[in-house]
């Protein structure tokens, strides 16, 4: 197995090549999306208002029945509460859980993010104590990395951690929590005597941990973003996570299956815009007629519905993938170590690619809202407050990039990956660009820009030839090699033709939209 992004890769050979798509889900595996979907459109989408409000009980109910269902452990172990499924499954049906953006991160750190450091690195006795309170959605989980001087760069940590008897005791300020006024477990990373960066479990009765105030949010209103301060907060010693200076190893791990998780919580919105933009589009009336049948909204509506399609894709075969390495590596902390690291770059590719994705989709659908979009009585609204920290958080998108093509350069050397023969415009310049000395931040974040528009673009382009649907493709094919030619000029300063394409049919493509509701579905 190889990280390759490039044409040529092993990745498209076998199983992986045959199996990425979401089309490929079983009859069993099809039940539960359609569950989570339903449980969203009953138990989520008509409460907006109150989950904005924080109505008091409202979340931690919401998250209960879901894990009465078994939507809040998918891919943790069977033997303590969790289905024991493949990352795969749990994004698609994480992405029909992420209908609205609040639900969505609750949802998806409590059965994520805070999951997966105790799942993959956790010993027996740990793994048996907590991880069936989170299954269950008995318990919601927390992750707890960033500080108020700490983001990007997550090993400046200052949250320091002492032995003291049986105890160990930390003292520091996490930043930035998701779900810390519900949160009754939260994995929290200090250094033991101010060197070894390390992961704690810390319950949220222990003496010494407190909860600040809320943040007031720009959005995710109805989720909840605090400060914990532990001051002198004492846990017993077997709360300590994997081993003394290897908390990078579970931070960064549980970072590189949350981002590809995350892709998935920002087409979840992106699904939601498109349905409203569709059916406002079908019934708003300008000059006697649905403004559906107006030119430039069936581009927009026929774009959005590409960009997804080229999101999605590129999504599930990276799922794919990383399903493939658990079942080769998995099932020792080690095993499961490798089996995370595995698909690292294509995971913070997915993480730019999507969340980016989810902006483009958002604004478009706000704009056929008109003047109505731009207010709160509309629910795009809503979508467009709350999308903006997707580039953000998990690492932002800046940081992803510099991570991207500083890598893939790293496993070229090392003999670890290679590129092939670029068998389109982007993929050229991709080949090329990557073999190039990438002096500085912006080079190295163009060079990135062209590797992930790469995958991006083969992903779509093989699944759009399966499915005979490659007019869906072309909607975008022009933008996507334009971005191309723009991050290939940063990168170079060299001019570059773009090739012709096809004239998109807009309008085809946007009466499958309007058939569909939203995204286009293939299953």
């Amino acid at each position: 197995m190889s990280d390759n992004l490039i044409p040529g890769a092993s990745f498209l050979s076998g199983n992986v090549a045959r199996s990425f798509t979401p089309e490929v889900f079983g009859p069993d595996e099809k039940l539960m999306i359609d569950t989570a979907e339903q449980f969203c459109r009953s138990e989520v989408m008509p409460h907006l208002e109150a989950i904005d409000a924080q109505e008091d009980g409202l979340m931690p109910s919401i998250i209960r029945k879901a894990g009465e269902l078994g939507l809040c452990g998918v891919d943790s172990p069977e033997q303590y509460g969790g289905l024991g499924l493949g990352k795969n499954l749990a994004a698609r049906i994480l992405e029909f859980m992420s209908l609205n953006g609040s639900v969505s991160v609750t949802y998806g750190v409590t059965s994520g993010i805070s999951q997966v450091g105790l799942s993959l690195f956790g010993n027996e006795d740990q793994k048996a104590k907590y991880l069936p309170h989170l299954t269950s959605g008995e318990w919601m989980g927390a992750y707890a990395l960033s500080e108020p001087n700490s983001g990007s760069d997550a090993l400046s940590a200052t949250t320091n951690a002492i032995q003291r008897g049986d105890k160990w005791v930390l003292n520091g300020t996490k930043m930035w929590i998701s779900n810390a006024k519900w949160a009754k477990l939260f994995l929290v990373m200090a250094k033991i005597d101010g060197e070894q960066f390390s992961a704690f479990l810390v319950e949220r009765d222990t003496p010494g941990l407190t909860i600040a105030r809320e943040e007031y949010k720009m959005g995710l209103k109805g989720s909840s973003t605090a400060r914990i301060v532990l001051e002198d907060a004492e846990i017993p010693l077997e709360n300590l996570l994997y081993e003394p200076g290897k908390g990078h190893h579970v931070a960064f791990n549980a970072l590189n299956v949350g981002r590809f998780k995350l892709s998935s919580m920002s087409i979840g919105p992106a699904r939601n815009a498109i349905e409203l933009a569709v059916a406002y589009a079908h019934d708003r009336k300008q000059f006697n007629q649905s403004i559906a049948s107006f030119g430039l909204i069936q581009k927009k509506l026929a774009q959005m519905a590409a960009w997804f399609f080229v999101a999605e894709s590129t999504i599930y075969r990276t799922g794919a993938l990383i399903d493939e390495a658990f079942d080769l590596y998995g099932g020792t902390i080690d095993g499961n170590r490798k089996a995370a690291e595995e698909y690292a770059i294509e995971c913070s590719a997915c993480k730019v690619f999507s969340t980016e994705v989810e902006s483009y989709i958002i604004d478009d659908a706000l704009q056929i809202f008109g003047g109505y979009g731009f207010t709160e009585e509309f629910p795009i609204a809503r979508h467009y407050r709350d999308a903006r920290v997707s580039k953000i958080y998990e690492g932002t998108n800046e940081i992803n990039r510099v991570f991207v093509a500083d890598r893939f350069q790293r496993k070229l050397r090392a003999g670890q990956a290679a590129v092939g023969s670029g068998e389109t415009f982007i993929e050229e310049l991709a080949v090329r660009a990557i073999q190039l000395e990438l002096n500085g931040q912006v080079a190295v974040g163009a060079a990135s820009d062209l590797l992930l528009l790469s995958y991006a673009e083969q992903s779509a382009r093989l699944r759009a030839a399966r499915l005979g649907v490659s007019e869906i493709l072309g909607c975008v094919q022009g933008a996507l090699n334009a971005k191309a030619a723009e991050a290939w000029q940063t990168l170079t300063g060299e001019s570059v033709s773009l090739p012709a394409v096809a004239v998109p049919d807009f309008a085809r493509v946007a009466e499958m939209v309007r058939h569909h509701g939203g995204p286009i579905r293939f299953n």
